[in-house]
C-alpha cells in the first residue's frame, strides 16, 4: 500500500527517537545515492525531509532540557525548605547581599584593632616592669619621696595613653557599624581623660615674696662680678638687684673693659621700663654723672672674705683704676665668709651690714652668695615689677632664636645642654659624678623622649664632633632615630640670622651663647647638665618665662655613670 507525503509526515510525527534514529540510518544510504545520480525529484523532497526532521528533533529536545532543569530546580529548593528555616535563610540571603560590600571594611577594622591591642599589652607590660622599684636603692627620704613622685607621674601618663589607646580601639572597631543615628559614644567620652607628662610647671605667681626697687637718684651701687664665664656674671648681676633694692640704690652695670660687654646679651634699658623708673644705668651713663661730684668708689665691701677678698686681684684692681675710677680706703669684709661654704644670710643681715651713706659703693663678687634663696628663686625673682623676667635675651636675640626654632624645629622640640669640654675632671671631683657614657647618656635622652613625645633635640653642645655623632647614632625611639639639630654654619641662603648679620654681631661668642640659651629655655622639655652655670640660667629664663615643664631634668638624674675613671 502506497503511503503519501503528509502520512509519512504523520508518521514521523509519532516517532520515538529511538526509531527515529533508526529510520535517519535507514535513508542516509539513500539520500546519498540520490545526491550523486543526478538530482531526481525524490531526492528533493528527501533533503527537505531530513532538514525538517531535524529541526523537529532539537525542538523536542530543548523542551526536555527544560524541564529537567525545572523539576530539579523545584526539588532543591523543597530539599532546601525542609532542612532549614524559610525566614532565616532570606534573611542570611539577603543580610550578605547588603553587607558583602563592609565585610571587607570590617576585617580590616577587626586586624587593626588587633594590632592596637598588642600594642596596648606591650605599653602596660613596659608599665608593669618599670614601676617595680626596689626601696633599697633610695639613698635618703628626699630620695625616695622624688622617685615616687616621678613614678606617679609616669604612671598617670602612661594610664592615660592606654585609655586614648582603648578609646581608639573601640572607635576602629565600631566605625563599619556607624550610621546617621547611632554615633557609638559611650559616658567615659565625655569625660576629660587627658594627662600630659610634660605639662607646664604651675609657677604660682600670687603667693610671690617680693621688694619695691625705689633707688635715691644721687646714691650707686658699682656690681662686680668676676667668677666663671658669662652665665655665672649674669646670675651675679641679678644678686647684684636684689642688693641694690634692698640698699635704695642705682645699679652701675659694670664697663666692657672690666667686664662682659653686657648690652650686646641683655637690653639694658628694658630693665628700667620694667620697674617704671631709672634703676640702672651703664658705666658710661654713670662716668657722665660722676662727673659733676667725684668718680670714684668711696667704699669696696666684700661680702666673701675666703680665700680672698671680694674675690678681687691686684689685675682687676688696676682696670678699674684704669678706667679713671678712684679707690678711697681699703678693701673690707664685714663678716667672715667662705666661698667654699657659704652661710645663708638674710634680707636683715644684708641691710645691716651693707648700708652706708656713702654716694658710690662697690660690693663683690655676690655669685655664692646664699641670701634669701626662696625669694631669688621665686619665678621673676625677689624684686616686684610688671615683666615676666628682669634679665633675658636682647630683642635681636629673641627674634633670630624665634626664627631659628620655626625654620628647624617647631613647637614640640627638647632641647639638650650635653657639657663635655673640661667636664670630664670637674664631674670626676664631684660625688656622685656627673659626666656619663655617650651610650648611657643616649639612653637616658631616649626616655625623656619617649615621655614627652617631641619630634626632635636641639643641642647645644661644646663636645667634638666623634661624641656627637656617637650620640646622634643611638638615641632611637621606636625603631627612629631622632634627630639632633645644631645651629649650622653661616649660609647666605638661609636668613634666619640675618639680624645678627645686619647689626655685625654674628661673630660674638657671647651673643652665640645667649642664642644657645634662648633656643633651649624655649623648648618643650629641657635636658640640662648637672654643676653647669649655663644649664642653671637656662633653668632661670624657663621658670621666669613660664616655660618649665614637668619633666625638665638633668641629664641621667638620680644615676650614676656606669663606669669611672681612676684619679690622677
Amino acid at each position: 500500500m502506497e503511503r503519501n507525503s503528509s502520512d509519512d509526515e504523520e508518521d514521523h510525527q509519532h516517532l520515538i527517537p529511538q526509531n527515529d534514529t533508526r529510520h535517519r540510518h535507514r535513508e542516509d544510504p539513500i539520500s546519498s545515492t540520490a545526491t550523486t545520480t543526478g538530482g531526481s525529484p525524490r531526492s528533493a523532497f528527501q533533503i527537505e525531509d531530513i532538514v525538517q526532521r531535524v529541526q523537529h528533533r532539537w525542538k523536542i529536545s530543548l523542551n526536555k532540557r527544560y524541564v529537567i532543569v525545572a523539576v530539579s530546580l523545584i526539588i532543591s529548593i523543597g530539599l532546601l525548605f525542609i532542612l532549614t528555616d524559610p525566614r532565616e535563610l532570606f534573611s542570611a540571603n539577603l543580610s550578605s547581599f547588603k553587607r558583602d560590600p563592609l565585610s571587607n571594611r570590617v576585617k580590616e577594622s577587626e586586624l587593626r584593632a588587633l594590632y592596637l591591642l598588642r600594642q596596648q599589652q606591650l605599653a602596660l607590660l613596659s608599665l608593669w616592669n618599670g614601676t617595680l622599684v626596689n626601696p633599697s636603692l633610695n639613698q635618703s627620704a628626699n630620695a625616695s619621696s622624688l622617685e615616687s613622685s616621678v613614678l606617679f607621674e609616669d604612671v598617670k601618663s602612661a594610664v592615660s595613653k592606654q585609655i586614648s589607646l582603648n578609646k581608639e580601639i573601640q572607635e576602629v572597631l565600631l566605625s563599619p557599624h556607624r550610621t546617621a543615628n547611632y554615633s557609638g559614644g559611650t559616658e567615659v567620652d565625655s569625660v576629660n581623660l587627658a594627662y600630659d607628662r610634660c605639662r607646664k610647671v604651675d609657677q604660682n605667681l600670687s603667693d610671690r615674696r617680693t621688694v619695691e626697687w625705689k633707688p635715691r637718684s644721687d646714691k650707686f651701687l658699682f656690681a662686680i662680678c668676676l667668677s666663671g664665664q658669662m652665665s655665672n656674671h649674669l646670675i651675679c648681676l641679678e644678686k647684684h638687684m636684689f642688693f641694690a633694692a634692698l640698699l635704695d640704690r642705682v645699679l652701675v652695670i659694670p664697663s666692657p673693659k672690666f667686664d662682659y660687654q653686657y648690652d650686646r646679651v641683655i637690653d639694658i634699658e628694658r630693665i628700667n621700663t620694667c620697674l617704671g623708673r631709672n634703676v640702672v644705668v651703664s658705666f658710661d651713663q654713670f662716668k657722665e654723672k660722676a662727673k659733676k661730684n667725684h668718680f670714684r668708689i668711696d667704699r669696696f665691701i666684700c661680702y666673701f672674705s675666703s680665700p680672698q677678698l671680694c674675690y678681687v686681684d691686684e689685675e682687676h684692681i688696676k682696670k678699674l683704676k684704669g678706667l679713671g675710677i678712684s679707690i678711697d680706703g681699703k678693701l673690707e669684709a664685714p663678716w667672715s665668709e667662705d666661698i667654699k661654704k657659704p652661710s645663708k644670710r638674710t634680707v636683715q643681715d644684708v641691710q645691716t651690714k651693707f648700708k652706708s651713706d656713702d654716694d658710690v659703693i662697690a660690693i663683690g663678687d655676690v655669685f655664692y652668695a646664699d641670701m634669701e634663696q626662696d625669694w631669688v628663686m621665686q619665678p621673676g625673682g625677689p624684686i616686684n615689677h610688671k615683666c615676666k623676667t628682669l634679665i633675658e635675651p636682647s630683642k635681636l636675640i629673641l627674634l633670630t632664636a624665634q626664627r631659628f626654632i620655626q625654620t628647624f624645629l617647631g613647637k614640640n622640640f627638647i632641647a639638650l645642654h650635653f657639657r663635655r669640654h673640661g667636664f670630664l675632671k670637674f664631674c670626676n671631683a664631684k660625688s656622685p659624678s656627673c659626666f656619663y657614657p655617650i651610650p648611657q647618656a643616649a639612653e637616658c635622652i631616649a626616655r625623656i623622649v619617649e615621655r614627652s613625645n617631641g619630634a626632635v633635640i636641639y643641642l647645644s653642645t661644646d663636645a667634638a664632633e666623634s661624641e656627637t655623632s656617637l650620640l646622634q647614632s643611638l638615641v632611637v625611639v621606636d625603631g627612629k632615630i631622632v634627630p639632633l639639630v645644631k645651629r649650622p654654619p653661616r649660609n647666605s641662603a638661609e636668613k634666619w640670622d640675618a639680624l645678627l648679620y645686619r647689626h655685625g654681631i654674628e661673630d660674638d661668642s657671647q651673643v652665640d651663647a645667649m642664642l644657645d640659651k634662648t633656643i633651649c629655655a624655649m623648648s618643650s622639655v629641657f635636658i640640662g647638665a648637672s654643676g653647669s652655670t649655663f644649664t642653671e640660667d637656662i633653668l632661670r629664663l624657663r621658670k621666669d618665662w613660664g616655660t618649665s615643664s614637668m619633666c625638665d631634668e638633668y641629664l641621667c638624674r638620680g644615676e650614676e655613670p656606669n663606669f669611672i675613671a681612676e684619679d690622677e
